[in-house]
């Protein structure tokens, strides 16, 4: 008979009623695949303290996860594709000065070297 009377009331089998939860027991930690299908439904306009009672939890919490994904959201259409590229080409740009300015100062030692009539280093043969 209380399988019957759950599928009436709607309530989930296993969840417990308000006020049924036993002080010794912890809060389930909720993962965030739940807290996003939390999050959704909240957004599709089901009532907040519905949701909260549901899955043990408190108003402010399920608020606060509302806030958390939004921002996440927000945060996710500030970040500009370009920037990758941007990003990409700078360390390409800063790779190709870094070797420019190595070749210079090489060549500057070469030419202070010749202007003094200082003999360049040795190179090793190929054989």
């Amino acid at each position: 008979m209380s399988q019957r009377s759950d599928q009436e009331t709607g309530s989930c089998p296993g969840a417990a009623a308000p006020g049924q939860q036993q002080k010794n027991q912890k809060p389930q930690r909720i993962s965030a695949k739940m807290k996003t299908r939390v999050v959704q439904r909240v957004m599709r306009g089901e009532s907040l303290e519905l949701l909260a009672r549901e899955f043990g939890t408190s108003v402010a919490k399920v608020s606060q996860w509302r806030d958390e994904f939004i921002q996440a959201g927000e945060e996710a259409m500030k970040k500009d594709r370009g920037s990758d590229e941007k990003d990409r080409k700078i360390a390409n740009l800063e790779q190709k000065l870094g070797e420019t300015t190595m070749d210079y100062e090489l060549l500057q030692d070469k030419v202070r070297r010749l202007e003094q009539k200082r003999p360049l280093a040795r190179r090793k043969s190929k054989k």
